[in-house]
């Protein structure tokens, strides 16, 4: 098993900058992605970002040039810097790991952090 811890929502004017941390509770040494989702009130949760652990990364078309995201192995943890901040990126952000094996895929989900973004 694997917890995710977030930190780092809040409330935020549009046009600033908030960054969001997400530590894994233990080191993992399959192959593996870990990423961001955000869910807007009344919507689906929806995909911001990922990055494996090789530093590949995707971007939703939403967030590309303002979101980058990066990660630490050695401390198990994966960052999401937002910048140029919209209305329209406030949400819940939630932080995902995959664990890919040669016999299985596990997710793992954090408890998810507010960010509003005000007008």
């Amino acid at each position: 098993q694997v917890q995710l811890v977030e930190s780092g929502g809040g409330l935020v004017q549009a046009g600033g900058s908030l960054r969001l941390s997400c530590a894994a509770s233990r080191s993992i040494f399959s192959f593996n992605v870990m990423g961001w989702y955000r869910q807007a009130p009344g919507k689906q949760r929806e995909l911001v970002t990922t990055i494996t652990a090789g530093g590949i990364t995707h971007y939703a078309d939403s967030v590309k040039g303002r979101f980058n995201i990066s990660r630490d192995n050695a401390k198990n943890t994966v960052y999401l810097q937002m910048n140029s901040l919209k209305p329209e990126d406030t949400g819940v952000y939630y932080c995902h790991l995959r664990i890919v094996t040669a016999s299985l895929v596990d997710d793992y989900w954090g408890q998810g952090t507010q960010v509003t973004v005000s007008s």
